[in-house]
């Protein structure tokens, strides 16, 4: 039953991930098609950006009057929703109104689902968990590029997503009984912890470097994410339905990187992935920052999607570890929002500089993210070895 459920939630990774690349891909389209500047994708991933970090914060209190089962579903058939509503979209305006329910829908389902498995799974089952929203953000821009390339039909790839997010939905709901079944043969909980105040969490030792890792390295793959097929366009002179193409060996990248980190995560500990995962990152933007043939700059994005791919899990499953199961939800939650608060201001400041300076100016903007995660990074580690709560 366990095992059956774990399937269910790796399924409804599948679906937080489907609608985080589409928009990226899509852009090139959407803003010669309505006659916007550049930049004007910045109003929609802010709108995103800022309902996920509201659910995040909220999300522990919900989680304990609801449980984590109802919670994803409904939170999944919202997304649902806000991808249709882009597929019928005239406007900028429309596709902002659409964005606060999608932003609301995926930020309870990535609080909620990455809490629950690092609190009753194994490190190798959360790698394997976001490698599955690899599938989802990988299958997103292929879908796209079908649609760019039959009369610029970026409203069509936005349809097809939708009818796979109805089906993930519709399968969440149906099973709704098997979480009981679970709790009742296993004694979990569903997901109830203690609640702590933001005054409270923010006195945990370690806890603001930790923020900070989030934010960077969500910096870093959602600028990739919404502006590499901008970058190819502008930068490289890419056509947009090949840049679209490039961008999913990109998504590949991340969605490898999540397998291997679950491969291995039986003998090689979380923090040694981590770490790997990070000098694999800097050799991808090293490849991008170089004045390479233009296919190489699809082996750096790929690069730096698999060597990225490894921090966010493994940082997650380390959370109840780092800081402690029973307050696990509560820091949870604000992990999830710096991440988000990297998502949400670094693109959109990256946005703002390739409109003055260029889209050639990405490569040099992620080498600035890692620098501040690397930083981070020690001073995260320092502070758990002093605390006796590091693992290597």
């Amino acid at each position: 039953m366990a095992t059956l459920l774990l399937i269910i939630i790796y399924i409804a990774f599948i679906g937080l991930g489907i609608p985080d690349s589409l928009f990226g891909a899509a852009w090139p389209a959407i803003y010669h098609e309505f006659n916007l500047p550049l930049s004007a994708a910045n109003y929609v991933s802010l709108l995103i950006s800022g309902g996920t970090i509201i659910a995040s914060l909220i999300i522990a209190w919900v989680i304990n009057h609801f449980g984590t089962d109802k919670v994803t579903a409904l939170s999944t058939g919202l997304t649902a929703t806000a991808l249709l509503g882009f597929s019928m979209s005239s406007s900028i305006w429309w596709l902002c109104l659409f964005a606060i329910p999608l932003g609301l829908g995926a930020g309870a389902i990535d609080t909620a689902l990455n809490n629950y498995v690092a609190l009753h799974y194994k490190a190798s089952q959360m790698s394997f968990l976001h490698c599955f929203y690899g599938i989802g953000v990988s299958l997103s821009p292929y879908l796209m590029a079908h649609a760019l390339a039959n009369n610029n039909a970026w409203r069509n790839g936005y349809r097809m997503a939708f009818y796979l997010q109805l089906g993930i939905t519709v399968l969440l709901i149906v099973t709704l009984p098997l979480w009981q079944k679970v709790h009742a043969n296993h004694d979990h909980t569903m997901g109830i912890t203690t609640t702590l105040g933001f005054k409270a969490i923010m006195k945990v030792p370690g806890v603001q470097w930790v923020w900070v890792i989030f934010l960077g390295t969500c910096a870093i793959e959602f600028t990739c994410g919404i502006w590499g097929a901008t970058y190819l366009v502008n930068a490289r002179t890419m056509v947009a339905a090949n840049a679209a193409q490039v961008v999913t060996l990109y998504y590949l990248g991340i969605t490898i990187g999540r397998f291997v980190s679950g491969i291995i995560a039986s003998r090689v500990s979380s923090w040694r992935i981590i770490f790997g995962g990070q000098a694999i990152l800097l050799v991808g933007i090293i490849i991008l920052l170089l004045p390479l043939p233009v296919m190489m700059a699809g082996a750096g994005l790929f690069l730096i999607g698999f060597g990225n791919s490894t921090v966010f899990p493994n940082l997650i499953f380390l959370t109840p570890r780092n800081f402690g199961a029973d307050i696990s939800q509560s820091i949870m939650g604000t992990q999830m929002a710096a991440s988000y608060v990297g998502t949400m201001l670094m693109p959109a400041l990256f946005g703002l500089l390739a409109q003055k300076l260029g889209s050639n100016t990405m490569p040099y903007f992620i080498l600035v993210m890692y620098f501040v995660m690397m930083a981070a990074t020690v001073a995260l580690v320092k502070n758990l070895y002093a605390d006796g709560n590091y693992n290597k």
